[in-house]
This record gives structure tokens, C-alpha cells and sequence, in this order.
């Protein structure tokens, strides 16, 4: 099991979705995780779980979250975290969100025997 995470923001748009977008390319892109090679697994073997928190999770659309991933069997969820910061001096705009993005990435493998 690997454990990635990220941050993603929207500072104008007012869109959870993006800020989640965001926060997930954050987290897969920063990291290079050869675990599939190591297992000799095929890519889209992997079972990834993505948790989104942000303050509205129901205004994130899960499916272009899913999205994002270039392989793999993709299952996101939507929690309550996040922040949202309102504009003092532009009250009737919308709130710059923040998104945080936990992914863990397993493989279902058993072990190889080494050639000796």
C-alpha cells in the first residue's frame, strides 16, 4: 500500500470539483512510485481509493475526479475538510476552496519466488 497527498486550490472559479481536480494531480505527480514494476503487475491491477475533503463535498462532481487517474480501478469519496476563504473586501464573489486529496494505491499480488 502507498499513501500519496495532496493540495488543490480555487482561488476565483468557486468550484470544489477543480480545487479536488487539483488536488489530486497534486498528489500523483509529485510522486514515482514504480510499484507495479516491482510486482511485474499489469498498470490497471492497481485499486486506488482517492478521499476528498473540502467544505462542500456534495458539489464535487466524483466521476472527473475519477478522471484524472491514467489507470487503474479509481473509487473516490467525498468528505467534510478543506477551507474556504472568503474575500473580505469582494463579499458577493466566490470563496477561494482548498482541497485536500489522500490516495492510496494498493495492488492485490502474491509473492514471487527469486531466481536463485
Amino acid at each position: 500500500m502507498i499513501l500519496e497527498l495532496g493540495v488543490g486550490s480555487a482561488l476565483r472559479s468557486g468550484s470544489y470539483t477543480k480545487a479536488a481536480c487539483r488536488a489530486v494531480r497534486d498528489a500523483l505527480w509529485r510522486n514515482s512510485i514504480n510499484l507495479v514494476e516491482v510486482f511485474g503487475a499489469e498498470k490497471s491491477s492497481m485499486q486506488i481509493t482517492a478521499e476528498i475533503a473540502c467544505q462542500n463535498p456534495n458539489a464535487i462532481d466524483l466521476t472527473a475526479v475519477e478522471a484524472e487517474f491514467p489507470y487503474g480501478n479509481v473509487t473516490a469519496t467525498a468528505v467534510q475538510g478543506g477551507l474556504d476563504i472568503p474575500n473580505p473586501n469582494k463579499p458577493d464573489q466566490p470563496s477561494a476552496i482548498i482541497a485536500h486529496a489522500a490516495i492510496i494505491v494498493s495492488l492485490d499480488v502474491t509473492k514471487k519466488e527469486r531466481a536463485a
